[in-house]
């Protein structure tokens, strides 16, 4: 056995070395969450609308990018802000680049948390996996971008869970990224839209519908693109059925 080989055979060890960049995100997650939680709610969005509306139209592009870099830092720390973020994208830019802006610093953030859980955890647990973890994993590998896209279009599943889940089944970034950014796109246009439409809302002194994404005619579709999403699991699991009833027959026959 080569050198190599007996590096790849011995299960990594989760060192503080290894576990450190998760620490930090824990700690910032914290962090934003005691000293910045207020900053990033719908509260927080209509209070200082008026004072937002003007920066924005001063310094349109330096907004832009610095509400790109606080989605980014909210999904990278885990905070759970996406939703008051999103109507806030919608609100200042419009439907389309509300929703443009949203994706990529979601996106940018998820791939961040990713690499940090599957750096810090990932490989160690999959080194140790066995029996049933390693079927799911399997399982999932042959799946990835099935898989993939239903966490993401699903509503149910939390984002914080389809952001690091992927980083212990060994998902390869490609696949994560594009799913990623793919996938918070319908979500985020119903948000976005329903930021877009908040001015009116304020004037009516009224609350926004943030159960929208839940009502049927918004809800369907996004289930319909999940089972699309899952038809070649399907397929797969029907086409590899006959072959192992043949195999079965053929050991009973013997």
């Amino acid at each position: 056995m080569t050198e190599q080989q007996a590096m790849t055979d011995t299960p990594q060890r989760l060192s503080l070395k290894r576990l450190a960049p998760l620490i930090l995100a824990v700690a910032g997650a914290v962090a934003l969450w005691v000293f910045g939680g207020d900053y990033l709610s719908f509260q927080a969005l209509k209070e200082n609308r008026e004072a937002l509306i003007a920066w924005r139209d001063s310094h349109y592009l330096l907004a832009a990018l610095t509400f790109i870099g606080i989605y980014f830092a909210a999904t990278a720390l885990s905070f759970p802000g996406g939703l008051a973020l999103t109507l806030t994208g919608g609100f200042l830019f419009g439907t389309v680049f509300g929703t443009l802006f949203a994706v990529l610093g979601a996106t940018l953030g998820a791939i961040t948390i990713f690499l940090i859980a599957k750096a810090g955890l990932g490989d160690a647990m999959r080194a140790r996996a066995s029996g049933f973890l390693k079927r799911m994993e399997s399982g999932f590998r042959e799946n990835e971008v099935s898989f993939l896209l239903i966490l993401r279009l699903v509503p149910a599943v939390p984002f914080f869970i389809a952001n690091v889940a992927p980083a212990f089944l060994g998902a390869s970034l490609f696949h994560y990224s594009w799913t990623t950014a793919f996938g918070i796109i319908p979500g985020g246009l119903v948000y976005a839209s329903v930021g877009a439409g908040l001015s009116e809302v304020f004037a009516a002194g009224e609350e926004p519908n943030f159960g929208l994404i839940f009502e049927w005619h918004i809800l369907g579709p996004l289930l319909g693109l999940a089972v699309l999403s899952a038809l070649p699991i399907v397929i797969k699991k029907l086409r590899g059925r006959p072959a192992v009833e043949e195999a079965a027959n053929e050991r009973s026959d013997a």
